[in-house]
């Protein structure tokens, strides 16, 4: 089965950590990703740009329309994810648990099966 491990990020429980927490939370990543590897488990992972990075499209009355910055003002915003495969719900919580984010209060990793995906090629 594959899982979405999301990890979303508070910039408010972010900020509020030392420097030395951001720097050991994103130096978590690599052996997670080493171990996962290791484990056959790894599909993909992705990190993305800060939501101020981005831009919304919509269709309004048969006209894109483009606007700069998140679609919606939240505290948290999605900030990347790992694509795995395992042969569980139970080992994808264990997998979304080893993920240095999980760790940090005020952050968890959200786990969703994969229901369909289409890859490059088909």
């Amino acid at each position: 089965m594959q899982f979405l491990l999301l990890m979303h990020v508070n910039p408010a429980v972010w900020d509020a950590l030392t420097e030395f927490e951001r720097k050991e939370v994103m130096s978590g990543h690599a052996p997670f990703v080493e171990k996962i590897k290791a484990s056959g488990e790894m599909i993909s992972t992705v990190v993305l740009a800060d939501p101020s990075e981005s831009a919304v499209a919509r269709t309004r009355g048969g006209v894109p329309v483009v606007t700069d910055g998140p679609y919606l003002e939240a505290k948290e915003f999605l900030g990347g994810y790992y694509l795995v495969e395992c042969e569980s719900r139970e080992r994808a919580l264990e997998l979304a648990g080893m993920i240095p984010d999980a760790r940090v209060e005020g952050l968890g990793i959200e786990v969703r099966p994969v229901i369909y995906q289409d890859a490059p090629g088909s």
